[in-house]
């Protein structure tokens, strides 16, 4: 039997200053969006930007409610909503930090299982990669440049 590798790659940046220039304005977008979030419960704000090819930026932040699970994150309100607004653009890149109210994060933070998800299906859905830019309040920023490299075996409609 002959084993198989699944290798993924992604690229670290030592600040925001690093990135280019578009993606710089991307990640201001995403704090500042992250600074509105709804998090009472957590005290753990995220916020997410995404540019489409049409220039548009897209923001969402996370909303939580008292029953856990009807909460949404970021990155799905996001993308969610573009989806819903612009539903013939196409996502080329998209920006995600985090910060805690009860620590300093300084790790870059990825997208959870239900997000990676959603940003497949419309990867899959567009025919293109999403680049996708993760840091914490501060520090290093990774960056994917499609949701594969995250989620190497993800689910599509293949499957069903």
């Amino acid at each position: 039997m002959k084993k198989q590798k699944i290798e993924i790659h992604l690229d670290v940046f030592d600040s925001v200053s690093e990135l280019p220039q578009d993606i710089q304005k991307l990640m201001n977008k995403a704090q500042e969006a992250r600074e509105d979030a709804y998090a009472p419960y957590s005290h753990f704000r995220v916020g997410a930007a995404l540019i489409l090819n049409t220039g548009e930026i897209i923001t969402g932040n996370n909303q939580e409610n008292a029953a856990f699970p009807s909460g949404l994150c970021a990155e799905r309100v996001a993308i969610f909503y573009a989806g819903a607004t612009n539903p013939n653009a196409t996502i080329h890149a998209m920006a995600i930090t985090a910060r805690s109210l009860k620590q300093k994060i300084t790790s870059p933070i990825p997208s959870c299982g239900a997000c990676r998800q959603a940003i497949a299906e419309y990867e899959i859905k567009q025919d293109a990669p999403i680049a996708i830019y993760f840091m914490g309040e501060t520090g290093k920023i990774v960056k994917a440049s499609s949701i594969a490299d995250l989620l190497p075996l993800l689910f599509d409609k293949n499957y069903l």
